[in-house]
């Protein structure tokens, strides 16, 4: 390899990692300097000029001139007569430059520098890329789905250095084909086997905060403030805003304009439902708001400021839990409160319509009991189960499982 070769090799590698012009030379300068001493044992009376952008690359041996047969210091002194072989006009006392090929140091010796080069090349980029992405953290980026596997996926950024969205920190109904793009947040940065190890997430809360700055202006701005993000990936997420400027409604800027900022969040998440909650520092209004879309009659918290009773009417408490439990769940870890249920006491009790047993009681009885004009959960009760019997056409057995159902309503 001549020096023609090395200065194409390594521009290849600049090109392609990206390396600017300044640190590129002090790599190649490092490594022909190792070289050096390895063959002189000594680099201080050695010139390297390097130009990558011309292919230049030259190496000068300086040396003083001294009379035949007074070399006391190989490495610094050479006699008149080797020196005039190199310019016939140099004298004694003068200091002779001679030039010195890449190919003079033997193929071994090349082919070490080599290695070392491509080890410094590979070292500064892998800790270039660690402190790129240290340093983000918690931001959105977008990249391009390059391989996909069963436990993770193989992301690319526009530089084409590689990410990893693990299969548990995707939403459970994300769906990627390769080549396809992908948005998520830097959740976490590693050096694994002194190779970085980039994370991205997202099922992380910072991934919907990062996406609400981008969608709402207010927030990027800082006159909205997100106190808390919760989230059930895909299925929920309750968001706690609080405004610095009365003027601004922090709810209806983060909604926008019959839902135009929310919708773009809500597509990116798969359809999750979020909540917009207006953050407050009275934890019963806080709770309140936290159980929306329920309607909550009362609340009681312990002296602790850890358990919260709170009280529904029945028709409320289906919409409090949640599907699956999601809502009661979110504002629990929203509010910081283990939130407990309770229907209202027996005297308090309004009566349950019919259709509210729909999950439980075949619709066609509940027509059945419609046509005799019972409509609601008390009306059937106060009939009894022998005037049922008479006036419908159902059998004393089901009878008997339907007031089973609507008394354990009210107990």
């Amino acid at each position: 390899m001549n020096a023609d070769e090395l200065i194409e090799s390594f521009q290849d590698f600049k090109d392609f990692k990206n390396i600017d012009r300044v640190t590129m030379m002090h790599i190649l300068e490092d490594v022909i300097r190792g070289m050096i001493l390895k063959e002189f044992e000594d680099d201080s009376n050695f010139d390297i000029i390097i130009n990558p952008d011309k292919g230049d690359l030259e190496i000068w041996r300086n040396r003083t001139i001294v009379k035949n047969g007074e070399v006391e210091d190989d490495l610094t002194e050479i006699e008149y007569k080797q020196a005039i072989k190199i310019e016939p006009d140099f004298e004694v006392g003068e200091e002779a430059s001679e030039e010195l090929k890449i190919e003079n140091f033997g193929r071994r010796a090349i082919l070490s520098m080599r290695q070392n080069l491509v080890g410094k090349i590979q070292e500064l980029e892998k800790d270039s890329i660690y402190k790129k992405y240290k340093d983000r953290v918690g931001d959105i980026i977008t990249g391009e789905v390059y391989q996909i596997w069963k436990r993770e996926i193989l992301v690319l950024d526009d530089e084409g250095n590689e990410l990893v969205l693990p299969k548990m920190e995707q939403i459970p109904t994300d769906y990627f084909k390769k080549g396809d793009t992908v948005r998520a947040v830097v959740s976490k940065v590693d050096m694994k086997n002194a190779s970085p190890v980039i994370i991205l997430s997202r099922t992380s809360p910072a991934f919907l905060e990062r996406l609400f700055e981008m969608e709402v202006p207010e927030i990027f701005d800082g006159l909205i403030t997100i106190k808390k993000i919760v989230r059930e990936p895909g299925e929920r997420a309750k968001v706690a805003v609080e405004s610095y400027d009365d003027r601004i409604d922090p709810v209806g800027a983060c909604v926008g304009m019959k839902g135009s900022r929310i919708h773009g969040i809500v597509r990116e998440l798969r359809n999750e439902n979020i909540d917009v909650i207006n953050y407050t520092a009275n934890s019963m209004l806080f709770i309140q708001r936290a159980l929306s879309p329920a309607k909550i009659t009362s609340i009681k918290l312990d002296e602790e400021g850890e358990n919260a009773r709170v009280y529904l009417k029945p028709d409320q408490v289906s919409l409090a839990i949640g599907k699956g439990g999601h809502n009661i769940k979110l504002a629990g870890k929203l509010t910081g409160y283990e939130i407990d249920v309770y229907r209202e006491s027996e005297d308090d009790f309004e009566d349950v319509d019919l259709e509210e047993f729909a999950d439980e009681i075949d619709h066609w009885i509940i027509d059945e009991l419609k046509a005799i004009g019972c409509d609601t959960a008390k009306s059937v009760l106060e009939i009894g189960a022998k005037d049922l019997v008479k006036r419908t056409d159902l059998e004393e057995e089901t009878i008997t499982e339907i007031i089973e159902i609507l008394k354990s309503e009210f107990e």
